[in-house]
């Protein structure tokens, strides 16, 4: 996993104010809950006097209670209580917990996993941004993979399998010869943070090849897909249909995703709820045919050099695990 990124764990429906949540995300044991003024916090989920679970305690007056020894945390980690010492001693730094900034957007809860005094401000996130949710209304599926979730991020990128793995959904037409596809890196800032993909797939028609990817040009459409680092995905359908992933690492073979399907033709309320109804059913069909073929990957965790032999339709994939590459080798250290 790569640090110093703003990584979506969490929808924002999950936390819950009055409770507390606690979850393993990043390979760490994490604790969210809301503070009194209905903002998401998270601690590392580990009481620092005796390494007890903090989420098995409680909330108490705005702070978090160790269930073993009673020792409260403030929102940023700060310990303001430890009983066996007495509230007239104050705060005890010696047992503060580990932190991290979370902030709320388009109902995902985004963690900076990286150095916390750096308090990184969340970037823009493209086109989740740049969609006009008050116009949209979606529906999520959620669920679990047994694989590192670079595995799912790439299956989202590759345009090859479609005619076989989804033979009777998304991949009716045996459009099995891949032309490309186009790749381009957007630049938000200084570095690239978003890959654009353009499909182009077709049937056999036995006569022709497929062109490899330096042999396409740049399609005037808007990119099929669209893959904004570290974990957040699009599928381009039109102008009033999207679906948007959230690819959630929880350790080294698991992974959670949320897929959401966004469209705006139908807006009356019953209409609509039965239309998202429909897509919940497709898009769960559509990921199940997925996840039975990901999950026995192997390796469970993708990189270069893993000894896989890619042929040209897998560019978007190598561009992945390019970026992903730098990235780790910049931050990691």
């Amino acid at each position: 996993m790569i640090r110093n990124q703003w990584y979506a764990v969490l929808e924002s429906r999950e936390v819950k104010k009055g409770k507390m949540l606690g979850v393993k995300r990043l390979g760490e044991r994490l604790l969210f809950w809301r503070g009194t003024d209905g903002k998401v916090v998270c601690l590392v989920d580990t009481c620092p006097h005796r390494g007890a679970q903090l989420s098995h305690g409680k909330i108490v007056d705005g702070h978090v209670q160790c269930p073993f020894h009673g020792l409260e945390f403030a929102a940023n980690g700060d310990c303001v209580y430890v009983p066996s010492i007495g509230r007239a001693a104050g705060a005890q730094a010696k047992f503060n917990a580990s932190a991290y900034p979370v902030l709320e957007r388009h109902g995902f809860i985004f963690l900076y996993w990286g150095e916390v005094e750096k308090d990184e401000a969340l970037p823009p996130l493209g086109w989740l941004d740049e969609l006009p949710h008050d116009e949209f209304a979606y529906t999520t599926v959620v669920d679990h993979w047994k694989v590192d979730y670079s595995r799912v991020i790439e299956n989202q990128l590759d345009v090859a399998h479609l005619w076989l793995v989804h033979h009777n959904t998304i991949g009716r037409g045996n459009r099995r010869v891949v032309d490309g596809p186009m790749v381009e890196w957007y630049h938000e800032w200084s570095e690239p943070t978003i890959l654009n993909i353009w499909v182009s797939n077709r049937k056999d028609d036995g006569a022709t090849t497929g062109k490899k990817p330096k042999q396409v040009e740049k399609p005037p459409r808007h990119p099929s897909l669209q893959l904004r680092m570290p974990n957040l995905w699009q599928n381009w359908i039109s102008e009033d249909m999207r679906v948007v992933a959230a690819f959630v690492p929880i350790d080294a073979e698991n992974s959670r995703m949320y897929f959401r399907y966004y469209q705006r033709i139908l807006k009356a309320p019953i209409l609509r709820e039965l239309f998202l109804a429909a897509a919940w059913v497709m898009n769960l069909r559509i990921e199940r045919q997925d996840k039975r073929v990901v999950e026995t990957q192997m390796p469970k965790r993708s990189d270069l050099d893993i000894g896989e032999k890619l042929f040209p339709a897998d560019y978007p994939i190598l561009e992945y695990r390019r970026r992903r590459r730098a990235l780790i080798e910049k931050n990691n250290s």
